[in-house]
Parts: C-alpha cells; sequence; structure tokens
C-alpha cells in the first residue's frame, strides 16, 4: 500500500530531524511535514474505495457458494427422487445426499469464514493506518502550538 511508504517517509523526516538542545523536541521542515499529509490525503480515498471492493468481493463469494450449496442440494434432492423404486439404492442415496449437503455447508461455512477473515483483516489494516495517520497529524498539530 502506498500509504504505508508514505508514512514511512514521514517517520525517516521526523527521525532525521534536528533536536532542540534541552527541550526534547525537533525542528522539523513544515513545508515537507505538509506535502507528505497532502499525499495521505490523496491515497486515503483509494484504499478506502479497495477496502470496499474487498467487502463487494467477499459478499459475491458468499453468494456464490450459497448458490453452489443450493444447487448441490437441489441434485441430491434429484438423485433421491429418482432411487426411491429401490430400498437399498433408495438408502445409500439418503447418505450420499446426507454426506453431499455436509460437504456443501462445510465448504460454504469455511469460504462464508475466510472472506470475512480476510475483508476483516484488509479492513483493521486501513483501521491502523487512519488510526496511525491521525497520530501523526494531532502530534503534529501540538508541536506547531
Amino acid at each position: 500500500m502506498e500509504i504505508l511508504s508514505i508514512l514511512e517517509t514521514l517517520e525517516d523526516l521526523v527521525e532525521k530531524s534536528v533536536a532542540v538542545p534541552f527541550s526534547g523536541k525537533s525542528m522539523i521542515d513544515k513545508e515537507e511535514i505538509l506535502e507528505i499529509v497532502k499525499e495521505l490525503r490523496l491515497k486515503l480515498p483509494d484504499d478506502i474505495k479497495q477496502a470496499k471492493w474487498i467487502k463487494e468481493e467477499r459478499q459475491k463469494i458468499l453468494l456464490d457458494a450459497q448458490k453452489e450449496a443450493n444447487s448441490i442440494v437441489q441434485d441430491a434432492e434429484g438423485k433421491i427422487a429418482s432411487l426411491v423404486d429401490e430400498h437399498e439404492i433408495t438408502k445409500k442415496a439418503y447418505e450420499q445426499a446426507d454426506e453431499i449437503i455436509s460437504n456443501a455447508q462445510k465448504n460454504a461455512r469455511e469460504i462464508r469464514l475466510g472472506t470475512k477473515e480476510y475483508a476483516d483483516g484488509i479492513l483493521n489494516k486501513v483501521e491502523q493506518i487512519l488510526n496511525d495517520t491521525l497520530d501523526v497529524i494531532s502530534m503534529n498539530r501540538e508541536e506547531l502550538k
């Protein structure tokens, strides 16, 4: 992500700043900081759009998984109906249908959980970046005061 790179640049600028003796503070080029903040503002919407896209993709994956599970269930029901005539075959068909339904539900659950975790991870990273950026901006504003 470009925001992380910009934040690293900002961090480097702060770390390389000239220390003011006896104050624990540093002197930083105001124009350079403002330019970095401006660049951050420009990049944030892109990352937010990416997080939104991930959320939409997650929803599509969940819908596809549900459709696939429904299709598998319908296929299993069709097979069961066609094998009702023979008792032993019917018994085996029920067992297979249950197994297929169980596997489909398990796969759908795993896909759902995986996409939720992935989306949550991305959103968590974006949240961390935003919080870090706000902290840096707050610190810079405090220093300006």
